[in-house]
């Protein structure tokens, strides 16, 4: 190329990950979606746009590191910016948001289930955004905190203050008194988490 002549435009590099992971994470981002939006279709709508930015900027994901988490990244990003738009807070007074997590497991925990969502809507949003990330989605303390851009020692205060309180809106002392529903044991208590 001489010295004068404008660069070639770099050709895109395909994808570093495949369409079967991207699709794999759709579940997971859905529910953080609906976590955050309290609301299904501004959920759909906000998951669709992350996955619009993801492979618009799928050169940026560095290979070998969690596609979830980025994408749990873009997600976030995007909602904190279109909240700041709006500058609006979103607040949940009536429990609506917390009813609309996730559809309810046809299970023995069933009320327990109810319980913990009713109990999850009485949190701060970055208790609440902290727990669900740690232990629903099963994220590390140190990709929670590259998720959030908070300190991993905030993200560890922020769950141990969420399951301390859900444990006293709940009335629980005690792990054993809690049944057998998978997720609600998931969010009161975590191997890599402690109670």
């Amino acid at each position: 190329m001489t010295s004068g002549s404008a660069p070639k435009e770099q050709a895109h590099k395909p994808a570093t990950f495949s369409r079967s992971e991207l699709l794999g994470a759709l579940p997971h981002l859905r529910a953080f979606a609906i976590s955050l939006t309290g609301n299904v279709d501004a959920a759909d709508d906000l998951v669709q746009d992350t996955l619009v930015r993801a492979l618009s900027k799928d050169h940026l994901f560095t290979p070998g590191t969690c596609l979830q988490a980025w994408l749990f990244t873009i997600l976030r990003n995007l909602f904190h910016t279109h909240h700041r738009r709006c500058r609006r807070e979103m607040e949940d007074p009536d429990g609506n948001h917390a009813r609309r997590l996730s559809v309810m497991p046809n299970q023995v925990g069933v009320i327990e289930f109810g319980e913990l969502r009713e109990a999850l809507a009485q949190l701060p949003a970055e208790q609440r955004e902290a727990l669900l990330l740690v232990t629903a989605e099963d994220f590390s303390y140190e990709e929670a905190a590259r998720i959030t851009g908070a300190q991993i020692g905030t993200i560890k205060s922020r769950v141990n203050r969420a399951r301390n309180r859900l444990a006293e809106i709940m009335q629980l002392d005690d792990l054993d008194e809690i049944g057998p529903d998978r997720v609600v044991r998931a969010i009161l208590y975590s191997p890599h988490t402690g109670r």
